[in-house]
């Protein structure tokens, strides 16, 4: 679930939703390409940014307990499925209410389904394939370092992102933190390693895909929304390709896995991208991406209490070391912070 400084296109959705990520641009979890026109989303302005803060952190931090109990019933690529499906739903439906059409180009498509690929369909299989074998307290703890790989890839592949002292300790301790999940100690004893390592993966795809949406589609013209319908619309039909190759159609639709997966797609995909981009549009993506650290302690709290996972001492521990390490890694000056959130809420040309 991520909020960008210089927006970027948004990935829709974190856990795979839209997570803050730190290559300046957001899980969740995004808003649109540098230079597009900025667009007020269709959330009531009378609603208070905290309450749309704690809602999209919510919604963000539940949406691992929903994965866990649609692959209760469902395979995983149909928990995805069904999720785009809903989530492209809504999308759809602010689009025709606020009379967008989706962007033109056959270049500009090609690379929307890259985006889709790496920022929706592959991180929100992997986490769904990942639930199968370890607790969604584990999947939301992974999904917490998208930013450490953000730090990480950016690094490397964004010139402009120059490394600090802070951000780079802040890696390596985010990743002292991931070890201290795992029980490094104990040689992962207790936990699925497959599952784990999907979940990581998931997690690292977001920044791939922020890095190559700065790279093919910033300054493309096109508005926020239209490239974000487009994006998920590209989504599903990856989904809807893939999917009856590997699963089969279900015989059964039980009551509460087929409602997880619904609101998977309409509350964790699509209403979180619009909360998520009217706080962006309010506050700035500073104070927008501190839902990235509610979200695992949610997620948490919610499989605990709700479906009865078991937590260690390390795991709880190593999420407040990880968070730690995020938060450096997001870090700079208190001046370039501002002039970042002034330029996020300014239109732009």
């Amino acid at each position: 679930m991520s909020t960008p400084p210089t927006p970027s296109i948004a990935p829709t959705a974190g856990p795979g939703q839209q997570h803050p990520g730190s290559v300046d641009a957001p899980a969740v979890e995004r808003s649109g390409p540098v230079g597009a026109p900025t667009a007020k989303p269709p959330v009531p302005s009378a609603l208070d940014w905290r309450i749309r803060f704690g809602l999209l952190s919510l919604i963000w931090g539940f949406s691992f307990l929903l994965i866990k109990v649609g692959t209760e019933a469902y395979a995983p690529f149909q928990v995805t499925l069904g999720r785009l499906v809903f989530g492209t739903l809504v999308v759809a439906a602010v689009l025709v209410v606020k009379r967008q059409r989706l962007p033109r180009g056959t270049r500009t498509w090609l690379h929307l389904a890259v985006a889709a690929l790496l920022l929706n369909a592959l991180p929100f299989s992997l986490f769904a394939y990942a639930e199968l074998t370890i607790p969604s307290t584990l999947a939301g703890i992974c999904n917490a370092t998208s930013p450490l790989w953000g730090m990480a890839l950016s690094l490397v592949a964004l010139s402009e992102d120059r490394p600090t002292r802070r951000r780079v300790a802040g890696l390596g301790l985010g990743f002292f933190g991931v070890l201290t999940v795992l029980g490094v100690w104990q040689g992962f004893s207790g936990v699925d390693l497959a599952g784990t390592v999907m979940a990581l993966l998931a997690s690292l795809s977001y920044p791939i895909g922020w890095i190559y949406v700065r790279r093919t589609l910033a300054g493309s013209g096109h508005s926020n929304f239209s490239l974000t319908g487009a994006q998920m619309l590209l989504a599903t039909a990856e989904l809807a390709v893939v999917t009856p190759l590997f699963t089969s159609v279900p015989t059964s639709f039980p009551v509460a896995p087929m409602l997880a997966v619904m609101a998977l797609g309409a509350l964790g995909t699509g209403l979180a991208f619009l909360l998520q981009y009217s706080l962006v549009d309010d506050v700035g993506p500073t104070t927008a991406q501190m839902v990235t650290y509610f979200v695992p302690v949610i997620a948490t709290a919610a499989g605990v209490a709700v479906l009865g996972e078991s937590l260690s001492w390390s795991t709880p521990v190593g999420a407040v070391i990880v968070l730690a390490g995020a938060a450096l890694t997001q870090s700079r000056p208190r001046a370039a912070r501002g002039a970042r959130d002034a330029g996020a809420r300014s239109p732009r040309p």
